[in-house]
């Protein structure tokens, strides 16, 4: 490991995969039956994009206003062809047909730092949410249409179930229910349902076959917890590595590549619970400046006769005569007799393998060059070994490093 540097509550956010707002799209409807079994029939419910799940489901949108809206009806699996706008707290309905509920806006900040190709940032706002009706009842499907009733429009007919005051107005023409409308949403339904028989009492005699589907609302209502209700279990981490992080006393090394990312929880430094910005995890000598050291090369082995100490070279800072290197353990060389591995010390020359330069070790007690303080020659990793746990590895393509060069690495993790 060459350095790490801490995560703060502002570098993560939750995240759920991005869907932008296509004209021509066909979304599914917000229901959270999805996969389960269609009563009376040996069928599952899905989604019109054939989902089974409903966050498998293409339920939620993000628009160019970079507003997100959850489908609550998609005008019988018409094609969307007007981009919902606005921020109103109730429902929006778009010239298709389309009804929208509006859920939160990426902020810039959230643009910058958690927006990708495939995530966007998932935050619940806090005007929506105080609005949101618990178990209110916004949205019924006609699942069946019925046959034999009595034409007209019949209104205040009961949304039944465990919650309370739902009506709506049914349309019957030519026999048979063409219209549904919700005329109170009423509250706490976690189950709802529409009887046949009270469309029939309503006036509409003989009616016989139709069935209603509500659709049962997320707990607390739509836009109340914005993270559950479109799948917010993914979490984004947005760091930016700057350079040598020279700010942060140059714990990173400009002078190597690197290909691999790991996520550290509670790490330690000095056998305390690490607080500093940045870290650096190699460990570095620096050596007298007489005889003058040879020019060692970048990622070469290096040995100490003496000792048995093997590593390989991290940096080679010449101007300060630091060479930054890090040890890894191998069963066949640079560990004691035990296993052990052998700490490069004393005043015995390193040697590069490849540029077979040479340096001596400084013997000064205590010296500090580059903001590092060396105590007798050496400087040990700021970071403790085998302290905190590892979550996270990510093996990329080589990244090449410069001094006036940022990286910025996204991480997204699933839990």
């Amino acid at each position: 490991m060459l350095a790490v540097k801490k995560i703060t509550a502002s570098d993560v956010s939750y995240v759920i995969p991005r869907r932008n707002w296509t004209t021509g799209t066909t979304y599914d409807i917000y229901r959270n039956d999805y996969g389960n079994r269609i009563t009376g029939t040996t069928t599952n419910q899905t989604s019109n994009s054939g989902a089974t799940t409903l966050f498998d489901a293409t339920f939620y949108v993000l628009t160019a206003d970079r507003n997100v809206y959850k489908c609550l009806n998609n005008n019988n699996n018409s094609a969307s062809t007007t981009e919902p706008t606005g921020t109103s707290i109730n429902i929006i309905t778009t010239a298709d047909g389309y009804k929208w509920k509006y859920m939160y806006t990426l902020t810039a900040s959230q643009q910058a730092n958690f927006l990708s190709t495939d995530f966007m940032a998932v935050a619940t706002n806090a005007t929506v949410s105080s609005a949101a009706v618990d178990g209110a009842i916004n949205i019924v499907k006609i699942k069946s249409a019925g046959s034999g009733g009595t034409n007209g429009t019949y209104t205040n007919i009961p949304i039944r179930g465990d919650g309370s005051s739902g009506t709506v107005t049914v349309g019957v023409s030519g026999g048979a229910v063409t219209s549904v409308t919700v005329t109170n949403v009423g509250t706490g339904y976690t189950i709802a349902y529409i009887r046949n028989a009270d469309i029939v009492s309503a006036g509409a005699t003989g009616l016989s076959g139709a069935e209603l589907d509500c659709i049962v609302e997320p707990k607390g209502g739509h836009g109340f917890d914005a993270v559950k209700e479109l799948g917010g279990f993914f979490v984004m981490l947005n760091v930016n590595l700057e350079g040598t992080e020279s700010s942060n006393t140059g714990d990173f090394t400009s002078e190597n590549d690197f290909r691999r990312i790991v996520l550290i929880r509670d790490p330690y430094s000095s056998g305390t619970a690490a607080s500093s910005t940045t870290l650096r995890a190699t460990k570095a000598v620096i050596f007298a400046s007489s005889p003058t050291p040879g020019t060692f090369q970048v990622d070469e082995k290096i040995t100490q006769a003496t000792t048995g100490a093997v590593g390989k070279v991290v940096e080679w800072d010449a101007t300060n005569r630091i060479l930054h290197y890090i040890q890894t353990k191998f069963n066949d060389e640079g560990v004691d007799s035990n296993g052990n591995l052998t700490a490069f010390s004393g005043v015995n020359v390193i040697t590069g393998a490849t540029s077979s330069a040479t340096g001596t070790p400084s013997s000064v007690a205590s010296e500090t060059a580059d903001q590092i303080t060396f105590t007798n020659g050496y400087k040990g990793s700021e970071l403790d070994r085998h302290r905190g746990d590892v979550l996270y590895i990510e093996n990329r393509a080589p990244i090449t490093r410069a001094s006036d060069q940022t990286e910025n690495i996204k991480l997204v993790i699933e839990f």
